[in-house]
């Protein structure tokens, strides 16, 4: 993770016609002047691939990445350069048949696109545009026809809550590579949702962990998602539950008479990849401006003035967010930082202090009972 990162996502363009309650973005209508042109986003690429093999994958999003007219010639390109591409559209209607074929014709692999209700009125809601629903649920639909992998992305918000056990029924239906709850930080528009407690994101962690065993789950911003990953993994060994609160257990029935524990178990189960901000994570403004994530808004440089690899091997905030021992607070104490760290997006947003303690996590440092076990799983 010193050398390059696992991932690295491009903010496209910020245009957009949405009005996301959340958007971290605060998308605009129009284009940015200011975006990387074609020529920019060519060397951007080129910077990319000079990280070396296996080389990062390479997620384009936005605002709406198809309100870009080249993006299919760049995805083109991308993939020429040996590239893996994935594309993050806006749920608009852009999302047509003919355009993710497009993407799909030019090298594109895979999808994600964003479901916030399971219904229309609760998605639509929450993305400020009538008809968001069943555009994304079509192009969601057209792309596994299509031969595109998918990944369904659902904030975790209290908007949310109580819906999270029908919005899975509707993934387990139509089916995705992977189930990604992302947990809410509070920055751009997300400052103005209410926030959520400790417990209430300990208890969804704990669900997603559940529907991991028929679908595959993870979190973004969720970082405590491997914390709760290993205690589980060590509990079911004993025999033993997870103590969990009264969210957990609504989810839980909901889901299951709604039949999403149903069927076959998956044979396996990955545990959550350690990719964190700065951590295996960097992410590129539409301007070039360089972040270890896209709710962290710390620049370390811009593309423009200086090739990525030496941004992310040498920046002093990139180093210090791979540094667990300069953890602040209870992630500096906490046994797991070593996997997990905490968001350090919500931390800086809470607090203006990137090393602080994640201030959405329930866990007490050395509260787990079973540390001799824990500890051979830990990483050395």
């Amino acid at each position: 993770m010193d050398e390059r990162p696992f991932i690295v996502i491009w903010e496209a363009t910020r245009a957009c016609p949405l009005a996301c309650l959340h958007c971290r973005a605060e998308a605009q209508l129009a284009r940015d002047p200011g975006e990387l042109d074609g020529t920019d986003a060519r060397l951007l690429m080129d910077q990319i691939a000079s990280f070396g093999r296996p080389s990062p994958l390479f997620v384009i999003t936005g605002g709406d990445p198809f309100q870009r007219a080249d993006l299919r010639e760049l995805i083109a390109y991308g993939t020429s350069l040996g590239l893996r591409i994935a594309v993050s559209p806006s749920g608009t209607p852009t999302l047509t048949y003919e355009n993710l074929a497009s993407v799909r014709d030019a090298g594109a692999v895979a999808l994600s696109l964003s479901l916030d209700g399971s219904t229309a009125a609760r998605h639509d809601a929450f993305r400020g545009v009538s008809g968001v629903y069943d555009w994304t649920l079509d192009g969601w639909r057209m792309a596994r026809e299509l031969g595109l992998k998918v990944q369904i992305n659902t904030t975790v918000t209290r908007h949310s809550l109580e819906d999270l056990a029908d919005v899975a029924a509707v993934v387990r239906r139509e089916g995705a590579m992977i189930w990604s709850g992302f947990i809410l930080v509070p920055t751009g528009r997300g400052e103005q949702l209410d926030a959520l407690s400790p417990a209430e994101i300990e208890d969804v962690l704990h669900f997603l962990y559940d529907c991991g065993a028929v679908m595959a789950t993870k979190t973004t911003e969720g970082h405590h998602f491997r914390r709760v990953a290993l205690q589980r993994t060590i509990l079911a060994r004993r025999g033993e539950l997870p103590v969990t609160g009264e969210l957990y257990a609504s989810l839980v029935e909901r889901a299951r008479s709604l039949g999403v524990f149903s069927g076959a178990q998956r044979s396996v189960r990955r545990p959550p990849m350690d990719v964190g901000s700065g951590r295996g994570f960097v992410f590129v403004s539409h301007t070039g401006e360089v972040h270890p994530s896209g709710f962290l808004p710390l620049s370390a440089g811009n593309v423009k003035n200086h090739p990525l690899p030496d941004i992310y091997r040498g920046s002093a905030l990139f180093n210090s967010l791979r540094d667990p021992s300069l953890l602040e607070g209870k992630c500096g104490r906490c046994e797991f930082n070593v996997v997990c760290g905490g968001s350090r997006s919500r931390a800086y947003g809470v607090t203006g202090r990137t090393l602080a303690a994640d201030p959405w996590c329930a866990y007490e440092p050395g509260s787990f009972p079973y540390q001799a076990e824990l500890r051979e799983l830990l990483p050395a």
